[in-house]
Parts: structure tokens; sequence; C-alpha cells
């Protein structure tokens, strides 16, 4: 892979954007490269969570890559988006592994709206974001008007698109975009600790939970019904035998995820 890097340790994986010359940019081959690494990385038992991040200090990603779209027509633009959408944004959302964001310096636009469908962001100190679209006489694409909404609520949302504003990583906090905000050079190591909590627990009941909390937010699916038909199937796993057993033994479960 040409744009991204994969680390992996401890159960925990980390993917790199790695174009630094392109403030970590997304082009066509970054997200599909996303794609595949996510793919993959979703298809290891071995891997209990993902935290993503942009290389060098100044960017997560700064936006998508403009010169690609710059010329096209309603239909291809179209088509952009809903490809762009199914390949990495929805995917990433809907992943059974949990996902992280961990938000280096500029979110901007297609960086912004990638680290929102991540399964929750905590950020740096010197942490940007914003969806600046509509200076570009566009709207967000990749599930923004969506995602910010759902997050900050409606009225921020409006705000922030309208005026294509940036906020800071506290003013993110406080806005509920951001779980937590650090020192740069503790982001990562913060951020997998985080992970490595995720990491004990079953794998197989936190991908029910995603399922179960991304249900609320998607029209005409009962949020409870699939918390209840969710719940119920743990008891078929062999986490639940194990948890409830290490519970009732009085020692720390060891999850097969299964």
């Amino acid at each position: 892979m040409e744009n991204i890097l994969i680390e992996k340790q401890d159960n925990i994986a980390v993917i790199t954007i790695n174009r630094p010359t392109k403030l970590n940019a997304l082009n066509k081959a970054t997200i599909q490269e996303l794609h595949d690494g996510f793919k993959t990385l979703n298809d290891d038992k071995s891997v209990k969570a993902i935290i993503i991040t942009g290389s060098g200090e100044k960017a997560f990603v700064a936006g998508a890559d403009i010169s690609e779209f710059a010329n096209f027509s309603v239909e291809e633009g179209g088509k952009l988006a809903a490809q762009g959408q199914e390949l990495l944004f929805d995917f990433v959302q809907n992943l059974s592994t949990p996902v992280i964001a961990a938000v280096n310096g500029f979110a901007l636009g297609g960086g912004l709206e990638l680290a929102m469908s991540c399964h929750f962001r905590v950020a740096s100190t010197n942490a940007k974001m914003g969806l600046p679209e509509v200076t570009l006489g566009v709207i967000p694409g990749y599930g923004g008007t969506q995602r910010l909404a759902q997050l900050v609520g409606k009225g921020r949302a409006m705000e922030l698109i309208m005026t294509a504003s940036m906020i800071d990583a506290e003013t993110a906090k406080n806005y509920g975009l951001v779980n937590h905000v650090v020192l740069q050079e503790e982001l990562l190591d913060f951020t997998k600790g985080i992970a490595s909590k995720i990491a004990n627990n079953s794998s197989v009941a936190i991908a029910k939970a995603i399922q179960a909390i991304n249900a609320n937010f998607e029209d005409g699916i009962n949020g409870f019904a699939v918390e209840i038909e969710n719940f119920g199937a743990c008891f078929g796993t062999e986490d639940f035998k194990e948890g409830t057993t290490a519970f009732l033994e009085k020692r720390k479960a060891n999850f097969p995820g299964k």
C-alpha cells in the first residue's frame, strides 16, 4: 500500500494515513487502501481494536483531494459520494471491530467525515475540525451532514456547515464531537490505553453493541428491537459462557471471541 501504514501490537492495530506532503488528503487510491486495510484487520480475529490517525504533526486528514473532482458532472459527483460512503465511511461505521480516530491536527472536510464515521474520537490539543465544503460551492458528501448533526445536534451542525467554521479541540469536546483531548505527544499512547481496555472485553458482545447503537440512527429500524435480538443472541456465544463463568468463579475472563 502506498498511502497508508498498518502496525499491529497486542491485539491493537494502528492505521496511519501517510500522505504528509498532501496533509494526508483523501484521494480515490487512499480511500480504496483504507477500505482494504479495515477489511483485512476486521477479518483478523486477533485484532480487537483499530486506531486510525494521520502521519506528521499537522493533520489527521486535511480534506479530500479537490483536484480529482473539480471538473465532475452532476452524475459523477453523485457517484463519487455514493461510492465513497459505501466503500469507506459507512463501512467503518458498521465495522464489527471498534475503530477509534486519533485526531492529530487538522480534520477538515472528508477528514472530519472519516473521524465521525469512527466509533469515537480522541483529539490532540492542536486539532482543528470543520466542514468547509460550502466555500467550494458544494456540501459534505461523505456523510458529514448526517453524522455531525447526530453528534453535536442540529443547530450546531447547521452553523458549522453554513459558516464553514473550524473549531478547536476543546470546543469539539464541549460539543460532544470528541471524547478526550490530550497533548499531541500523548495522543497515541492515550488512545492505545482505551483500546487496551476494549481488547480485554468480549469482541462478540462489542460487535453486537455497535450494531445495536448504530440501529438507533437508521431510518425504519427499531433500535430497541435490535438490542433485544442482539442481547438474546449473546446467550448462545462462547464469550457469554466464559464471561459469566469467570464472574461466578471470581476470576478474570479469557474470552475466545466466539
